[in-house]
């Protein structure tokens, strides 16, 4: 299986490298220094100094690997970008902590509030009658009546 340089970007910043939690250094995984030498000394003893360089040189191997698809991966982010260089790209706009969810839904309804009062207003608009079907009764007189309508 081929892992892409996407994946790998994933799995190392999910992971934290180096973290300080009350005085004491955590590397990868929460291991601390103290640990980690006491594991480097215990794989020395179990895999033994005959086979140890053969297993340094298949972990060189891996950092380069993994050093050489980091690589690829921003070479081709830059490639994707273009001409635009990633200090030309305002970062700020797609930080989502500047967004007030409160905010945004406001607006929202304000948006929604405005359009429907235009429409309302366009509406009243179109059902007027025209002024020239407008014929006013003079004061106390009846409207006409059609006895066949009813």
């Amino acid at each position: 299986m081929r892992l892409s340089a996407k994946h790998l970007i994933k799995a190392f910043v999910a992971i934290p490298v180096v973290t300080q939690d009350a005085g004491t250094l955590y590397l990868v995984f929460g291991i601390s220094g103290t640990e980690f030498v006491v594991l480097a000394v215990l794989t020395f003893f179990v895999i033994g100094p005959e086979r140890m360089p053969e297993y340094v040189r298949q972990i060189k191997e891996l950092i380069k690997t993994v050093r050489r698809m980091a690589f690829d991966a921003r070479d081709e982010f830059k490639d994707t970008l273009g001409d635009a260089t990633l200090n030309e790209i305002n970062w700020r706009q797609y930080d989502p902590r500047q967004y007030d969810p409160r905010v945004i839904v406001r607006e929202a309804f304000a948006e929604d509030d405005a359009e429907r009062a235009r429409e309302a207003k366009e509406r009243s608009e179109a059902n007027k009658p025209a002024a020239s079907n407008l014929n006013r009764l003079p004061r106390g007189a009846y409207a006409p009546y059609d006895t066949e309508a009813t």
